[in-house]
């Protein structure tokens, strides 16, 4: 794993931590193994209700390091083959890569230990796992011989002084991605979160009936639901990350223009990205209140209250678990026309589906809504919870038990 909680939340990172509890429950011995930035090299291993957690780490890489470190890092594989060797275990997860050298899978391959991988993002084949381009931040199909991949490569790093180097770059990136597809293709089993991501895959070289398609469980909470009071403010709630990628900015520009009684709460770390969040708050109007990051039980009280949550993801979500959650609390979503969201969200039925970064479409949508409340019971009368973490977890253990029979993705 790239990282792991309590240093980083995120969607994948809170993902893992809740399989590795619920294998637990089941009665399996569960360790993690993730990377973590730190002075100098080293490992070390802490106790987490029972699992093992080993984290490694290898100075403080800066993401053109972490994006090399793909190809190469032997401080951080020899730590994790020393934890292979400890632990010796029956299947191995791999939930994500990011920061860690692929040749990893070439250590579990050798101790004959089957694996699985879960494909979170698009990372193992575009190099901004978003498949947004960082020189025009346009959605993007995928590498056309990799030169595309290297002009993004040079605007992340903030260089136009490169562009000579673009066919070598090109080159480089096209052989990362072929050891991520072998990498891929020596699973016993892949899954993906949601049939997009499938499909998507298949379409990029990846047999798609070795991808098991498992949408995530949620862990959720039950809460009594008053009707909407008369009269009161329709209240919309954003909970995710605050980063361009995620629209807030284009939520906040629509909202700002919205008549009639609302409220929008905005909760997500503000540490992680503070100049867009400073341009969130600048363009907030008086109705906007931002939350901050909200621990696990808040989300379930912010969902408890809220009308509707609004998605206005500029990128393809490969899954979304506010959606979900979000439904698992009966709340209805208004979410971008992108990726797994249009999986999720059936328009007019248990939410709205508005064109990705499309600001009056946007505020068009939020105006139905504050207009005729009505429309939000109707909404929300045609929600449906998603299948629990329980299931996911009793599904998972079937994957893994299934995985020590067979022999790969081909």
């Amino acid at each position: 794993m790239h990282q792991y909680p309590p240093s980083r939340v995120g969607g994948t990172e809170l993902h893992t931590q809740m399989v590795s509890r619920g294998m637990a429950r089941l009665g399996h011995g569960v360790a993690v193994f993730h990377r973590e930035d730190g002075s100098g090299v080293g490992s070390d291993c802490r106790d987490d209700d029972g699992i093992r957690v080993w984290r490694a780490w290898s100075g403080t890489p800066t993401a053109g390091q972490r994006a090399l470190s793909t190809l190469r890092d032997p401080p951080i594989q020899r730590s994790f083959e020393r934890v292979l060797d400890q632990e010796q275990p029956d299947v191995v997860h791999v939930q994500h890569l990011i920061g860690l050298p692929s040749t990893v899978i070439g250590s579990i391959q050798q101790r004959g230990i089957p694996f699985v991988i879960t494909l979170h993002d698009y990372w193992w084949v575009c190099i901004n796992a978003q498949l947004l381009t960082n020189y025009d931040q346009k959605l993007c199909a995928g590498p056309r011989a990799h030169i595309n991949c290297a002009r993004c490569a040079l605007a992340r790093a903030g260089t136009s002084l490169l562009w000579p180097a673009i066919p070598s770059l090109a080159a480089l990136l096209a052989w990362r991605g072929e050891q991520l597809r072998r990498a891929l293709l020596r699973a016993r089993k892949l899954i993906a979160p949601s049939t997009f991501v499938r499909n998507w895959y298949a379409a990029h070289g990846i047999p798609g009936q070795g991808i098991e398609v498992m949408p995530h469980g949620v862990q959720g909470r039950e809460d009594a639901r008053l009707p909407r009071r008369k009269g009161a403010a329709v209240l919309f709630a954003y909970i995710g990350g605050l980063a361009w990628q995620k629209g807030v900015h284009v939520l906040l520009d629509a909202f700002s223009g919205v008549a009639g009684l609302s409220e929008l709460w905005v909760a997500g770390d503000e540490s992680i990205d503070p100049v867009y969040v400073a341009r969130l708050r600048s363009k907030a109007p008086q109705n906007v209140r931002f939350l901050g990051a909200l621990a696990r039980e808040r989300v379930w009280d912010v969902l408890s209250q809220v009308d509707a949550l609004v998605v206005p993801s500029l990128w393809h979500e490969t899954f979304s678990l506010i959606v979900h959650e979000a439904f698992a609390a009966g709340v209805p979503v208004l979410a971008s026309a992108v990726g797994a969201l249009n999986e999720a969200v059936r328009d007019g039925v248990n939410g709205l589906l508005v064109p990705r970064g499309d600001v009056t479409a946007w505020r068009l949508a939020l105006q139905r809504l504050v207009e005729a409340p009505e429309r939000i019971e109707r909404l929300r009368a045609n929600v449906r919870p998603p299948p629990s973490f329980e299931e996911y977890v009793h599904r998972l253990e079937s994957l893994y038990r299934d995985g020590l029979r067979t022999t790969g993705v081909n």
